[in-house]
């Protein structure tokens, strides 16, 4: 397998890691070569184009300040241009799982680094699916984060507009731990204070009302994972698949291509002899199309999305086959561009749209890996990994990776807001996280008051007076969340600082000494559900 372009010794490996500090120590990463590893030459599979970076990328310095070690500079399509993993001088990257067949592109060798074990987590680009199509073949996990929310400083450029920085691991703990790393590290575009930090609990879920390009053992496969949701309690509707698909013919088909000349096209018309035919064929043109033709199929994707988002309106994500078949080498070679595009059906469209995505593996298609990507609206990432948690039978993560970065707010909740309690729903609804149980400082009071149904009242003592540590819980919710969450709260509630038995504080439910007053003191139980298996709340 020709998966590494650069690999460093074992023993520089060993004395880096051996130094290294931070969450990721221990840690083995590879690295895409378009992507900059410090003094370590980048070539995008194309050694005529090599140079030598005096930096890390962001992304790859979020990594290694954590404590991740670079294996190594891993084989790809050249230039990032593919999806099959054989357009490179350095040989074509076979699969992990099945010798004989494509590996998925362009991040060919990166998934197939982590696929065969040699390393924990690689860096992988996406603009058409190269971050999803290489970890659905090899049966790993993806993460494609919405675009521009990770710096691409550093990174060779395919499509600017499109391209993202992803994350390849063999289960979905890992990959969201190291995507959170990176992404806190190399911050790109801002996060907005409305973001929906969790799915809900009974999440919708769209699917295409007609799946182009699967035979019947990928439709089983398919069905079988939708089935599997049904059963978990998602709700499925189903969309018109027209303006996906219509709008991902534009990414080679119409004059969006032209970015791809933007980014390397001097290179290719210079120096023609050290460019794979396939890759020099469809940046070459690209070269004299009409920024007319631009404009209008601009136009036409932001009319396409439209309709589409519009479709998804009742829906929190769209789930789709990341690969629609696995072909072999040989009909790559057969049919470069034709294998290729089948490839991208359920792909292409995602970075035009502005979606963020989460590649899981989902069994077999007969012999094949088989994968689906859960999709979500821009900076519903949080969303999109919870329930790509779903589709896998795991727990989604406590602290998902975009609580690291944008904008969020704590707030603790002690009675009718606590999960599994009848206004859990308030919190749910408007995209918060739980984020575990905590308890107040020995200094409170908690009482039931006479609201319906029966909320807590929960006030700290005076000086002197003996209080107790209340049980509560913490939830996670975004700026405008909160704000419209206290909007709604109704009298006697309020929201105040109370400080947890940690010494911090944080906002959270409380009431005057007034309220408190007229209601029944259950101080004794110091927890809410306590008190209602006692009885001591009616």
């Amino acid at each position: 397998m020709s998966v590494w372009i650069h690999r460093r010794s074992e023993a520089d490996i060993a004395a880096e890691a051996g130094q290294a500090r931070g969450e990721l120590a221990g840690i083995r990463l590879a690295v895409k070569d378009n992507v900059d590893v410090a003094a370590v030459p980048t070539t995008a599979a194309c050694p005529a184009f090599a140079y030598v970076p005096e930096r890390d990328a962001a992304a790859v310095a979020a990594l290694r300040a954590a404590g991740a070690t670079v294996v190594g500079k891993t084989n790809l399509d050249q230039f990032a241009t593919g999806l099959v993993g054989t357009r490179s001088p350095c040989g074509a990257v076979a699969n992990a799982l099945r010798p004989g067949f494509v590996s998925g592109g362009s991040s060919s060798g990166s998934a197939v680094a982590v696929a065969a074990g040699e390393v924990d987590i690689a860096i992988g680009t996406d603009t058409a699916g190269s971050g999803r199509i290489p970890a659905a073949l090899n049966g790993i996990v993806g993460i494609k984060p919405t675009v521009g929310v990770v710096s691409t400083a550093g990174v060779v450029p395919a499509c600017r507009s499109y391209d993202c920085v992803t994350i390849f691991a063999r289960d979905l703990a890992l990959a969201d731990q190291a995507m959170g790393v990176m992404a806190a590290g190399a911050p790109g575009r801002a996060w907005p204070a409305d973001v929906r930090l969790a799915a809900p609990p009974r999440p919708v879920v769209a699917i295409f009302a007609e799946l182009p390009e699967l035979d019947t053992v990928w439709r089983s496969a398919f069905d079988r994972t939708v089935a599997g949701l049904r059963e978990r309690g998602a709700r499925i509707v189903e969309v018109d698949p027209a303006p996906f698909l219509d709008a991902a013919r534009l990414l080679y088909n119409g004059a969006l291509v032209a970015e791809r000349y933007s980014a390397v096209g001097e290179f290719v018309d210079t120096h023609q002899h050290a460019v794979d035919p396939t890759v020099g064929s469809i940046i070459r043109a690209a070269r004299d199309l009409p920024a007319h033709r631009l404009v209008s199929d601009l136009a036409e994707l932001e009319r396409l999305r439209a309709i589409a988002m519009a479709s998804m309106a009742e829906a929190d994500v769209l789930l789709v086959p990341t690969a629609p078949f696995h072909p072999t080498i040989a009909e790559v070679a057969a049919d470069p561009i034709g294998v290729n595009s089948r490839l991208g059906t359920y792909t292409n469209f995602c970075n035009l749209f502005d979606l963020c995505a989460v590649a899981v593996p989902a069994g077999m298609a007969g012999p094949a890996s088989f994968g689906v990507t859960v999709l979500g609206r821009p900076f519903d990432d949080a969303v999109a990994l919870d329930i790509a948690a779903l589709v896998t039978g795991s727990e989604p993560p406590e602290a998902a990776w975009p609580l690291r970065i944008a904008p969020v707010h704590d707030l603790v909740v002690f009675g009718a807001h606590l999960r599994g309690q009848p206004l859990e729903y308030q919190l749910t609804e408007l995209g918060a996280r739980w984020s575990g149980p905590v308890r107040t400082a020995p200094r409170y009071r908690l009482a039931a008051l006479d609201t319906t149904p029966p909320k807590p009242g929960v006030a700290r003592c005076a000086e002197g007076e003996r209080g107790v540590s209340v049980a509560g819980e913490r939830w996670s919710l975004s700026p405008a969340a909160l704000g419209r969450f206290l909007a709604a709260l109704p009298a006697p509630m309020q929201l105040g600082l109370v400080e947890l038995d940690d010494g911090t504080w944080v906002t959270a439910f409380g009431c005057d000494a007034g309220a408190l007053a007229t209601g029944k003191d259950i101080s004794e139980y110091a927890d809410w559900r306590k008190a209602l298996r006692a009885g001591a709340i009616g």
